[in-house]
């Protein structure tokens, strides 16, 4: 069984940071060191005691001085939309029509969705990212590349096929009978399979009929263990459209509740415009909201209100939303999340942006006991930055007295060149760290 020390300054949440000076929801090493065994933590600590624990003649990877942290998590993506980021001049419902629908189109094709899907966990690796909730096409080819494509670098993915019979082109529609049947098949195929979890899509009430939600809600009831993901309340003209095809409902939330959609594994993209009644619901069923800073300032879609979330109790995370989004990086991400705050008076400490990343977006969807944090027995997804990665940044760094003003620092400036390393169950990925693996002999 294969074991590793991962050396370094080690960086790991074990509670939601309530201010700028709370230590207690943090463990921090200035000298750490995690043990890996056969892709799980065993401890984290200071690296003497841990040496002592692994053995005289564990390999070391040295990534000092180096930031050692549990890999990041992303709960808001689209896979299919890897080559549309970077579209030109549109608001929501005609950037869909006009570049979204065009290219989800293609992956009816299996060796486009390969390729495509290839690429993009490569992008997320690059960035740091271990673990994504992301929406795939239609077609259930897309849904087999994603998984294929995760399962082949073992990492732990959630995702699902796309939902969609009407207001889309005809290539895009399912029917009810047939998103349901196409679901449940690679419910079966794929859910529980390896680091595989699947998440019952429909994409949003304007481009699914009262039916399809129907049916959405049937395989929620027979599959509890699967997540649902869904959009809400991104757009002005979005909202609009979305009631008034559901005149009978209160709120663009209530669509959802009607159809028992809400609970605490749904995650709702975006959840700009809502009301305080909307919020509450949100915080009654545990479903999550999630805030996407670069495709909302992207899209001009508006600013996500995290105070009234909190002050009601309800959940929420923060996601890239690739290809409305403008970046992999959940560093660039956070830095992007810190002016949509800022903006309102909102305040989003350095702290609170890294237990975001990670345990924050772990507890979101469920898996704080398997990633988002470095204790025993954790999955040892981690990733290695590097705070002095780009020339400005190292001069700047030159100044910085305290681990949160480095926080901050990578959170403003940082991007993928900041990502020394990255492993996916203890399995060296990306390459371009500066560690030195070595069997080392002699004693602590």
């Amino acid at each position: 069984m294969s074991e590793r020390l991962i050396r370094g300054r080690v960086l790991t949440f074990v509670a939601e940071p309530q201010g700028i000076d709370d230590t207690a929801s943090y463990r921090y090493f200035e000298d750490g060191a995690v043990f890996v065994r056969g892709g799980k933590v065993v401890e984290t600590g200071n690296y003497a005691d841990i040496r002592k624990l692994a053995g005289a003649e564990v390999e070391v990877a040295d990534h000092r001085p180096n930031l050692v942290l549990p890999g990041l998590i992303d709960t808001h993506l689209h896979f299919p939309q890897t080559q549309a980021i970077a579209s030109y001049g549109a608001q929501l419902l005609e950037w869909l029509n006009t570049y979204v629908f065009v290219e989800e189109q293609k992956f009816s094709r299996p060796a486009h969705a390969a390729a495509v899907a290839d690429r993009f966990m490569d992008e997320l690796l690059s960035n740091g990212t271990t673990t994504a909730v992301a929406y795939c096409s239609v077609h259930p080819e897309s849904v087999d590349a994603y998984f294929s494509a995760a399962e082949a670098r073992g990492m732990r993915m959630i995702g699902g096929k796309v939902m969609m019979d009407r207001n889309a082109p005809d290539a895009l529609r399912d029917t009810p009978q047939q998103g349901y049947d196409e679901t449940k098949r690679l419910i079966e195929k794929w859910h529980g399979r390896g680091r595989a979890h699947y998440a019952i899509s429909p994409r949003f009430a304007i481009t699914s009929t009262p039916e399809q939600l129907e049916m959405s809600q049937a395989l929620v009831a027979e599959h509890p263990s699967c997540y649902v993901q869904t959009h809400l309340s991104e757009n002005r003209d979005e909202i609009a459209f979305a009631t008034s095809l559901y005149p009978e409902a209160k709120d663009y939330t209530d669509i959802y509740a009607r159809y028992g959609l809400l609970n605490d594994r749904m995650l709702l993209g975006h959840c700009i415009y809502l009301s305080d009644r909307e919020v509450s619901v949100l915080a009654e069923t545990g479903a999550v909201g999630v805030f996407c800073p670069t495709s909302n300032l992207f899209l001009g879609s508006g600013l996500f209100d995290r105070d009234r979330f909190d002050r009601l109790g309800a959940r929420w995370s923060v996601a890239t939303d690739v290809g409305g989004g403008t970046s992999f990086s959940m560093l660039e991400t956070m830095d992007e999340a810190y002016k949509v705050l800022h903006l309102q008076g909102q305040r989003l400490t350095p702290f609170s942006s890294f237990y975001r990343m990670t345990l924050g977006n772990a507890r979101a969807v469920g898996l704080e006991n398997h990633i988002g944090s470095l204790h025993s027995g954790a999955d040892a997804d981690i990733v290695v930055l590097d705070s002095n990665a780009k020339s400005a940044m190292e001069y700047r760094m030159r100044t910085a007295t305290s681990l949160l003003e480095e926080l901050f620092i990578l959170q403003t400036m940082g991007d993928d060149r900041c990502v020394a390393e990255v492993y996916v169950a203890g399995k060296a990925m990306k390459g371009k760290g500066k560690a030195v693996e070595k069997r080392v002999l002699e004693t602590a």
